[in-house]
């Protein structure tokens, strides 16, 4: 015999079972979790890029000092 399991999502504190939800309110939770993920992405690219930015301001500079010396 197999059991179902109910899914359970906390929004502001309260918990909700799939089966409380309209097909709208589950199609947000959807769309609010993809921007979730997608917010993540963002930021892991920002920070490659702040890094790599850096790096190159150091080099950069680096460089500048090597032509004055």
């Amino acid at each position: 015999m197999t059991e179902k399991q109910t899914q359970v999502i906390t929004i502001n504190d309260k918990e909700y079972t799939q089966d409380q939800l309209t097909d709208q309110q589950k199609a947000m939770i959807n769309h609010v979790a993809d921007l979730d993920r997608k917010i993540r992405s963002a930021q892991f690219n920002l920070d490659q890029l702040t890094v790599g930015r850096d790096a190159f301001m150091q080099m950069l500079n680096a460089s500048l000092q090597e032509n004055e010396e």
